[in-house]
Order: structure tokens, then sequence, then C-alpha cells
């Protein structure tokens, strides 16, 4: 008899049973077990394996700070807390008060009107998909996938899973969108190891590739197919920024059948690796496509689309599919298949969302605020965004300083630091993960309990993937958003999307004010840390210069003799892509529909105001040149005003005086030939006549002194025919000789 696995709701992650079970369940499984236990021997049920493993892919941070010569954030910190005679210690918190959650009330609502396209032209229709499906076997799996699915816990598929599965059995191009914590990674995976089954194993080529638009997420999708490809004989190999660069090159040059990478990384290998190509590629697959497809990574897509096969299989899923299909289009997509499973259930029901409003007089005890609500309210398991990795390093070195075990994760840090700073938070040797928004896409850690975006996240698509690290597959989670006054717009946004389930949080004034004092004496020992860090990453800098220059003299002429490495985007290249990507943002943000807090239209009122003032104050001759300048300004942007048909950049900068006489003498034509056609009867008044017979003599005059000057030039000419000129004598001079 097959052994029972529990699966509570859809998850590419099972929980312990432990963790898993309510107690009435407990009790009613302990009654049936003691009935039965007088039949038959009891067996021990067997534990799902997880399907994430952080720590198998590098070496420990321990080796790698003794290899570099370095120290711990966490020892430093340590080292400053025994030196300090009185070190910092968590305080019980004993406040009177405490925080309030109330029922969030909009200030002002507005409605927007949202304009979908139509694209059903692009998508095939998809009327033969069904979300349901009671077991794996209907799906008509190989038994080696079955039996990894039993292994993992896993026994009825998701409705994402039972809708793409079987059309991707039959090579049908799929964009693929489901709320996060739905199994979308065992949706494509599945698939993709069945067909690979049936391959032809005499010849070894890269016949798929995932790409993936974080390091960490990658790890994770190559974990799980190495889990759901353990029966079999299909190789997966892992391409990542970080690791180590001669190991890919030896693992890509062994042809995989599966390759998981990011794209820079993957372009570098094609590029400057040997023996290395896309030309047998059956299937090209991106996860969070909807990232992929943006300004930062963009241009690497398309350069690996041009490199892949046009007769291939791809599939797209991400939790917040664009609507948009120009950039689909470039993907060379074949009728694709739409799949949205739970349309309707865009927010997990599980998932309590919170605000906490951040006046602007209450700004700088921000940090006083969140490390209030992690020591009374959110004390274990909780995520917390920040915006900037200055920001996640600050807020990591404060949490230690005040006894509260967190760990960071951001780009400054290396892959080896990253991934295990993601293992103790799984493991759940620390209570707090401070991140920027390279974890907020596809990361499935079991258990997390709290999202906190400490800093608002930019836009409803980013908070989407934030607070979906929580409440996944049926469980219960919280997110808590600090929202500012600059913050207006995505706040009418979350609670539009939420409805009236959104909370506000009110965090008591006694805890803000303890520890914005606590964080003040702690800012000497911040420094000091920060100080110390800055000078040990100065001599390490010193050192791999020594280091570099030392093989340089020692193995020149190997050196030289390696081909040299060409990159798709250079370093310059990729901070102008940065730097382009954040001006659109900016624009879109002080775009005219953008909505401004009541403190900047205030702040605008008073700027204008001010200005105003100081020109009174000034002399009446400098003032009326200023009121006539600003006339002359509102004068052109009236000429220059977009009527809809499109004006250009010279019309927008001012008329120039050629195009100004070329329209004055286009006009004066037009109304000739009107007066000629009959359609205009010209007015004949005085002064025109008085400007006619003026413009008339003088026209004559001018004729009779060209007359009188061309006859005394031909009587000249005549007369100093015979007679050579002086070589000093000036051509021109002899039309003024008397």
């Amino acid at each position: 008899m097959a052994p029972s696995f529990t699966f509570e709701a859809p998850s590419d992650e099972e929980p312990e049973l432990s963790e898993s079970k309510d107690e009435d369940n407990e009790e009613a499984e302990e009654e049936e077990e003691g009935d039965e236990a007088e039949d038959k021997p009891s067996k021990p049920k067997p534990k799902s394996q997880s399907p994430w493993d952080f720590t198998s892919y590098s070496e420990s941070v321990a080796e790698e700070h003794a290899r570099r010569g370095t120290t711990s954030v966490d020892f430093k910190i340590s080292k400053i807390l025994q030196q300090s005679s009185a070190p910092a210690q968590q305080e019980e918190t004993s406040d009177s008060e405490s925080d309030k959650q109330v029922d969030y009330r909009s200030e002002d609502e507005d409605e927007e009107n949202s304009n979908a396209r139509d694209n059903k032209s692009f998508f095939a229709p998809a009327e033969g998909a069904s979300f349901h499906a009671n077991s794996f076997m209907e799906l008509n799996l190989s038994r080696p996938l079955l039996r990894s699915c039993e292994t993992l816990g896993y026994t009825k598929p998701t409705p994402i899973q039972a809708a793409c599965i079987p059309l991707a059995l039959t090579g049908r191009d799929i964009c693929g969108s489901a709320i996060t914590g739905s199994g979308k990674t065992a949706a494509f995976a599945l698939p993709t190891l069945e067909r690979l089954l049936f391959r032809p194993k005499r010849v070894s080529a890269i016949r798929v590739l995932i790409l993936t638009p974080a390091r960490e997420l990658a790890v994770q999708v190559h974990s799980m197919i190495e889990k759901l490809a353990q029966y079999t004989d299909i190789r997966c190999c892992l391409i990542v920024g970080g690791l180590s660069l001669k190991a890919q090159e030896t693992a890509l040059r062994l042809m995989p059948d599966i390759v998981v990478a990011t794209p820079g990384r993957m372009i570098d290998h094609l590029r400057n690796t040997m023996s290395v190509d896309l030309d047998d590629l059956a299937v090209l697959i991106l996860d969070e496509a909807d990232r992929l497809l943006e300004l930062g990574f963009s241009a690497e897509i398309h350069e690996l689309v041009r490199l892949c096969p046009k007769r291939r299989q791809t599939m797209l899923f991400s939790a917040t599919m664009t609507e948009e299909v120009d950039e689909l289009v470039k993907l060379s997509l074949t009728r694709p298949l739409r799949l949205s499973a739970d349309p309707s259930a865009k927010r997990p029901s599980t998932l309590t969302e919170e605000v906490v409003r951040i006046r602007r007089m209450r700004e700088v005890n921000q940090e006083a605020v969140l490390l209030s609500l992690c020591t009374k309210t959110f004390t274990s398991r909780v995520i917390i965004f920040s915006g900037t990795k200055q920001a996640a390093h600050r807020l990591k070195i404060l949490f230690q300083l005040a006894g509260l075990q967190a760990a960071e994760l951001h780009g400054d840090l290396t892959q080896v630091q990253r991934l295990d700073a993601l293992e103790r938070f799984r493991k759940q040797e620390v209570d707090f993960l401070i991140a920027t928004d390279v974890a907020a896409r596809g990361l499935d850690i079991i258990g997390v309990q709290t999202v906190i975006n400490y800093a608002c996240p930019r836009d409803i698509t980013s908070y989407v993937h934030r607070v979906g690290r929580t409440a996944r597959a049926g469980r219960e989670g919280y997110a808590v958003t600090f929202v500012t006054d600059n913050d207006r717009s995505l706040l009418k946004a979350i609670a539009k999307r939420v409805g009236s389930k959104l909370k506000s949080r009110i965090v008591a004034e006694q805890s803000i004010t303890k520890w914005s004092q606590k964080i003040e004496e702690m800012e000497e020992k911040v420094t000091e840390v920060i100080e110390e860090e800055r000078a040990e990453r100065a001599l390490r800098k010193a050192e791999m210069e020594a280091t570099k220059a030392e093989n340089m003299i020692a193995h020149k002429d190997e050196i030289y003799a390696r081909p040299k490495r060409t990159w798709f985007m250079t370093e310059k290249e990729k901070k102008l892509v940065a730097e382009e990507a954040k001006a659109s943002v900016e624009k879109e943000k002080g775009s005219a529909n953008a909505i401004i807090s009541a403190q900047q239209a205030e702040d605008l009122k008073m700027k204008e105001k001010r200005k105003r003032e100081r020109e009174k104050n000034l002399p009446r001759k400098k003032r009326r040149k200023l009121e006539a300048a600003r006339e002359m300004l509102e004068d052109q942007s009236e000429i220059n005003e977009p009527d809809g048909s499109g004006k250009n950049k010279k019309e927008k900068e001012g008329i120039s005086l050629v195009d100004l006489a070329y329209r004055r003498a286009k006009a004066v034509k037009a109304v000739k030939k009107a007066v000629d056609s009959g359609k205009i009867v010209k007015k004949s008044n005085k002064s025109s006549k008085q400007y006619k017979q003026r413009t008339q003599s003088r026209t004559e005059e001018m004729r009779e002194l060209f007359e009188n000057d061309m006859s005394e030039r031909r009587q000249k000419s005549s007369s100093n025919a015979g007679r050579k000129k002086p070589k000093s004598s000036f051509k021109s001079k002899s039309r003024y000789e008397t």
C-alpha cells in the first residue's frame, strides 16, 4: 500500500508534518492509530524531503573569510559590545501602551479607469485547459517523476500545474501566471523532465535553458529540478555569477541536459567558453518573465533569444505577468496559450495586510518604529525589505547591537554570504532577514510569518512579489508596509487591491521614544563598525592589487597567451542602462498625472509666493523687464501649445527668422490668391495707397540711380581702354571716382 502524505495547499516546498497539522487532526489521527494498533504493527511515516538546499553549491562563509583574511560583521559587533563598558542587552518591554490595529480609512478616494487592450489575436484560445486534477497520475507522468513527487510530499497538483503540464507536454508555447506560492516551478519542471526522458541519449547537448533574474532564485530552481530528477539520468547545471567560473566551464563542456542560469553569466559563457552553444536547444523557460523583460535584462534576453533555435518551445511564468504583448512578440512565441490560474484570487485569503503611516515629522524615527515592531509584535520569521544596500547593512548592525539575531541579503555581499544568509534564516538560526529586492521574487522559504516593507516598494507589482514571501500554500501571514506622505499613490493602489481588509497599525508612542534614544546611543558603535569595515575593505583591495601584480610578473607569458575575453555589455554600459531605467522611473513619477502629497503642494505654493514677494521688492525698471519677459514666454507657450498633431522640437524651442519670413510670404501669397479668385474683397484705404505710392517712387528712384551709374561706368571704360591700370589700383574704387 502506498504511504499516505498530507498536502495542505499548493506549494513548491512541503512543511514538516508537525508544523502542518492542526490540534484536532492530531487527536483524530492518534485515535485512529490506537484502533489500528491492535490489528497490525505501526509503521513509521516517511518524512518528506525539502526541495531547497542553499549550502551545497559553494564553500562555507568561515572558509571564505579565512581565505580572504577578513572577519564577519557579527564578529566585529560582538567585539565592540565586549569592549564597551555597558553592553547592549535586549530589555523586556513593559510598556503600558501597546500597538493598535484599526481599520484603514482612506483620506481621499479616486477612481482609476484602466483600459486593457484586446490581445486575443496574439494568444491562442485555451478552452480545453483544465485547472483541476486529483493526482499526478492523471497528468500522464512517468514513474520516476511520480516517485519524486511522492518523496517530496506532492500528491495533488495545484491549478497551474494541472493546466500547464498536459499542454506543455504537447510542445505548446505557454504564458502562465498564478499567485505566489502556487507551485509554478514544478509546473514547468515536470513536463520538461518528462520530455527529456525520451531524448536521444547518444547525443549530448544542452536541450533546456531556464533563465531567472536573481542568483538565489536560480539556485532554488536548480535544487528543485535536482530533487525532481533524482530517480532519472537527467543532468542539470547551475550557471550564475559569484560562483567558480572554471567549475561552470567544466560543467558546460560536459553538455548537461538542463541549464539554470542568470542571463549575464550565460552570455559570458556563450561568448568566451569553447564548445558551448545552444544549437540543439528544445525548450526555453523564463521564470519571473515580467522582470526579465524589463529594461535591466531586456537586451540580454533578446541576445539569448537570438542565439536560440527558432523551432523551440518557449514558456513564460510569473505571478504578475504583463498584459502587454509587444515584448512577448520579440521572443518569437508561436500562438502561445495564456494560462491564468486563480485569476480572481490575486491575493491569498490568509494574508493580513497592514500599513503604518509615517508622517513627515516622524520620518527620522522610522528605524525606531521598526525596532519597536520587531521587539513587541513581530519577533520571529520576519523578512524586512529595505530600499538600498546601505540601509540594509545599517539595519543589520542596529539589530545586532540591540540583541536581535538578523542576517542581511543584498548585492554588496559575496555569493557565499548571500546563500549562507538564506540557509541560516531557513534553519531559524536568525529571526530576521534584512534584504533588498533580490529576495523579493520567487524565493519559497517555508514558515515566513511576516513581511515588513521598511522602504515602500516603487510600484504595485513589486509590492505583490514582496508580500508573496509570506502566506504561501494556505498558511497565515502578515504584510506590514511603512507608508510616508510621498507614497500616497501606492497606498491608494494597495487600498484598491485589498479593499476593506486593509488594516492600519498604530505603534505606541512610548516605545518609539525609547528606541529613538537607544539608537542615538548606538550611533557611535555603528560608526565604529562601518569604519572598521571600510579599513578592512581598503586593505583587502590593496592585497588583491599586489597579488595581481605578482601574478602578472610571474605568469606573464601564460596570461597573454590566453584568448581575450569579450563582453556583451561592459560595466560602463550597465551603469548607463541602470541610469536610464532610473530616469524612466523618475519620469513616470514626475508625470502630469502623478499624485503629490499635500505637504509638497503646500511647499510649491509657498515657493511661488516667496518668488512674487522678491519681485515686488525689485526696482521698477527690473520688475518691468521681468514682466515683459514673462509675457513673452506666455505668448511663446501659446504658439507652441500642442494641438494633437505632434509638434516638433524646433517649434517648442521657438520660431527662427527664416521660418517667420517663410510663413509671412506664404500668408501674403494665400491672400493674393484668394483676392484674385474673388473669395476676398480687399478694402482699399488711404494708408495703403500712400504706402504704394511711396514704394513706387522709391523703386523709380533706385532704377534711375542704377542707370546713371551704369552709363558713367561705360564712359570711363571706353576712355581708359588703351591706358594700363597701375598695380596699386583697386577695382571697386572706380565707381566712387568723380
